[in-house]
């Protein structure tokens, strides 16, 4: 048995967790799993196991984790229905022939998307394979072609029904309900953001993004409104079913995630996509999911356990709170130590270790609990997109063929002025704290 003071926990937990993750490239789950079982039974000895099995029974029970299995089978269905193509080819009629009009339409169609799918693995790669190239082929710059995918790829894990929000809200205390309404108006921000952008970019240098010949956009006006409606309307019927019964108050988010999973399965066998062999394929990607992350909710959860038990979570909010310029200068000092981790570690990572130690520095610091959690979720988009470790940009390099051209340079280069508008919005947030609130004030109990 040992002796570590709380200083002592912090260096060496954090320390031992970056050796075996950025340096030897262990899984995250493992390193800290791993960790927290040496440092438990080195200074607790085996009282530690005990402590380990309630937190496994904790994580195994917690109701409202029980939506995301289901979101995800959602997103994994929406995307082999065939949803996405029929709507961008809509959006592709109607805003190809504006300078910029495919990536607009890309950020676009990732919005809509993010409402139903929520997986960003499945939304960077489904636009990425479905945009870009119709982007690439009509001369569109490879930075901006690859930005627009990536970032608006990435509004999923934000825009409900975010699998983020589901596991960020047990372990902050807070209603995800209360998060997914929050979410909105930030999510739509950005999106906003984003296209302002690229139109604005675009009209200055035209050459970024050439319009669609006028030939493949020469459709009647009829057909293309159709086309839109029949796109939209089954997407809007889910989205409005699975979040107006959570902002009604009719149901949980666990109860409305089955209700969207049926309807999900409904749309695919509408748009006649549906086959048994998808099934299976979308219960494997579902379940293959779901196991990542709850390994590693599990290992996170044994390792804030140990942390915050020997004192290191007391340590570390001294740092932030002896911090310069108040609140608001401990405020960003979290801002900041979450955008580095981003660069390092997954996002589920971040959100159970990170935000177990962040939240009771919050409100002791009178933040409010949903505005705070909003501003850590924003935040954490740019973990998307920031290298090394940003998966967007390598899920983008995977689906790229050789005749392509594009490098990961392109791809780099292509996010950097999304991550700044990312930093935008969170100063708009910070501005206006309403963007976030005024939604789930609203909400009926």
């Amino acid at each position: 048995m040992i002796e570590l003071s709380p200083l002592g926990v912090v260096i060496t937990m954090f320390g031992g967790l970056i050796l075996t993750i950025v340096i030897f490239g262990y899984p995250l789950a493992f390193s800290l799993g791993g960790i927290a079982l040496v440092i438990g039974v080195l200074v607790w000895g085996p009282a530690s196991l005990g402590m380990f099995y309630q937190r496994l029974y904790g994580i195994l029970t917690t109701y409202e984790l029980l939506a995301a299995p289901l979101f995800i089978f959602m997103g994994y269905m929406v995307e082999r229905s065939g949803a996405a193509e029929r709507l961008f080819e809509a959006l592709y009629l109607w805003l190809g022939g504006f300078r910029g009009g495919l990536a607009i339409a890309t950020v676009l169609m990732g919005t809509a998307l993010a409402a139903c799918v929520g997986v960003i693995a499945a939304s960077v790669i489904m636009l990425g394979l479905i945009a870009l190239p119709a982007m690439l082929k009509r001369g569109y710059q490879k930075e901006l072609a690859c930005g627009a995918v990536c970032s608006g790829g990435t509004l999923g894990i934000l825009i409900p029904p975010s699998v983020m929000l589901i596991f960020y809200g047990p372990t902050a205390g807070l209603s995800v309900g209360k998060l997914f309404m929050a979410a909105f108006f930030p999510g739509f921000l950005l999106s906003a953001l984003y296209m302002g952008y690229i139109a604005i970019r675009c009209w200055v240098s035209p050459k970024l993004a050439p319009t669609v010949p006028a030939e493949e956009r020469s459709v009647p006006l009829l057909r293309k409104t159709s086309l839109l409606l029949t796109s939209l309307l089954p997407l809007v019927i889910l989205i409005v079913g699975v979040l107006g019964s959570i902002f009604l108050g009719i149901a949980t988010p666990t109860e409305a995630s089955a209700v969207g999973s049926v309807v999900a399965t409904i749309l695919a066998v509408v748009y006649r996509s549906f086959r048994w062999k998808m099934l299976k394929d979308v219960l494997y990607d579902t379940m293959r999911v779901v196991g990542m992350a709850f390994f590693i909710a599990i290992g996170a959860s044994m390792f804030t356990g140990i942390f915050i038990g020997l004192g290191g979570g007391d340590a570390v909010a001294n740092m932030i709170l002896s911090a310069p310029f108040g609140r608001w200068g401990a405020f960003l000092v979290i801002m900041v130590i979450i955008f580095i981790l981003g660069m390092f570690i997954d996002w589920l990572g971040i959100v159970l270790i990170i935000v177990p130690l962040v939240t009771p520095i919050a409100a002791a610091l009178g933040f409010d609990p949903i505005w705070f959690a909003m501003m850590t979720i924003v935040n954490l988009q740019t973990s998307f997109l920031t290298p090394p470790f940003a998966y967007a940009l390598f899920y983008v390099q995977s689906i790229c063929k050789p005749e392509w051209g594009v490098e990961m340079g392109h791809i780099i280069r292509g996010v950097i002025p999304f991550v700044v508008l990312i930093i935008v919005g969170l100063g708009l947030c910070i501005a206006f704290p309403q963007i976030i609130l005024w939604l789930p004030n609203m909400m009926i109990k």
